[in-house]
């Protein structure tokens, strides 16, 4: 599966050898990255660097070194223009207390050039969407922790951006607000074509809803794969067969030796082969027919998307 932009569109963010330091930390140490995927997921440990690319991306701050392209758009050159085609989504606090949600998304999208009219009528689009419709006119003060972070999503979108930055779109929710969140931000790019790049502490949550994980560590890129795949198509497999399994290895063993594919014994009782080849895999399949056994079970060792960024984190087990 292609998960990349279309043809012709640039990637949503592009940099190459970006830093950003504050005092001796450096929060972004020549961070080269392409995000392609319509929704990918943004994970680190604190400190790794990801508000800090958020902001600069944002054109909030600017980079001591390298470059960062936005849609395509310098991001310190034009920020304004960047700004205008983004939507943000921050994770703390940050909408007028006093102010209704309707009042904070129509002022808000007039500030990125919509005339009044365009302003309101998309207002009620996004507050609908985000299940606000009822609750648009009260003051943002009387909402609950999971109206306010729908509130600030709608404002993210009021003014139709091509591409949003979520930063912990499910911070401090309880669990049906979470599942309500996950579940607006899953359509954004699978149903209406808004490219996504959320940052967030759960790995459960970036795979359900994206489609890409980028992992950042100390200010640097430690891993990036598709959320999708979980193994290397060609490498170590497990089977299982029924019978004597130690005389179908042996036989295993020396009809792949000129394949190079090492065959060995598994603690769980199983036969692993070193690559899952086609060539491989057709091998085991012809010799468990001409032996009459069961071909119970055939699976992928390849280590799985927890274990990938778990280790980029620095926290393998």
């Amino acid at each position: 599966m292609d998960i990349g932009a279309g043809a012709g569109e640039p990637p949503g963010i592009e940099c190459s050898g970006l830093r950003k330091a504050f005092g001796e930390v450096r929060a972004l140490d020549d961070l080269t990255v392409s995000f392609t995927a319509p929704a990918t997921g943004l994970l680190g440990a604190n400190g790794a660097g990801k508000s800090t690319f958020f902001r600069t991306a944002l054109g909030l701050t600017r980079p001591d070194a390298g470059s960062l392209r936005v849609l395509g758009m310098d991001a310190v050159r034009e920020r304004a223009e960047v700004r205008r085609r983004v939507g943000f989504m921050p994770e703390h606090p940050c909408l007028p207390l006093d102010m209704s949600a309707q009042e904070v998304c129509v002022h808000l999208a007039r500030l990125r050039g919509l005339g009044r009219r365009d302003a309101v009528r998309r207002t009620s689009e996004v507050l609908f969407a985000v299940g606000l419709e009822e609750e648009r006119r009260r003051p943002v003060a009387t909402y609950s922790l999971g109206m306010q972070q729908r509130a600030k999503l709608a404002q993210a979108l009021v003014h139709g951006p091509e591409l949003v930055l979520l930063d912990e779109p499910t911070s401090g929710l309880d669990p049906s607000g979470r599942e309500e969140m996950l579940r607006l931000v899953r359509r954004l790019s699978r149903d209406l074509g808004v490219r996504v790049v959320a940052s967030s502490h759960v790995l459960d949550d970036v795979e359900r809803t994206c489609d890409e994980v980028v992992v950042l560590r100390a200010g640097a890129l430690a891993a990036q794969r598709p959320v999708a795949v979980g193994h290397d198509p060609g490498g170590a497999v497990d089977v299982r067969v029924g019978g004597d399994v130690a005389a179908f290895a042996a036989a295993l063993a020396a009809r792949l030796e000129p394949l190079g594919v090492r065959v060995g014994p598994t603690a769980t009782g199983d036969v692993r082969l070193s690559a899952g080849t086609d060539a491989a895999l057709d091998a085991v399949r012809d010799l468990a027919d001409e032996q009459g056994r069961a071909l119970v079970r055939l699976v992928a060792v390849g280590r799985g998307l927890e274990d990938v960024v778990l280790d980029a984190m620095g926290g393998g087990r």
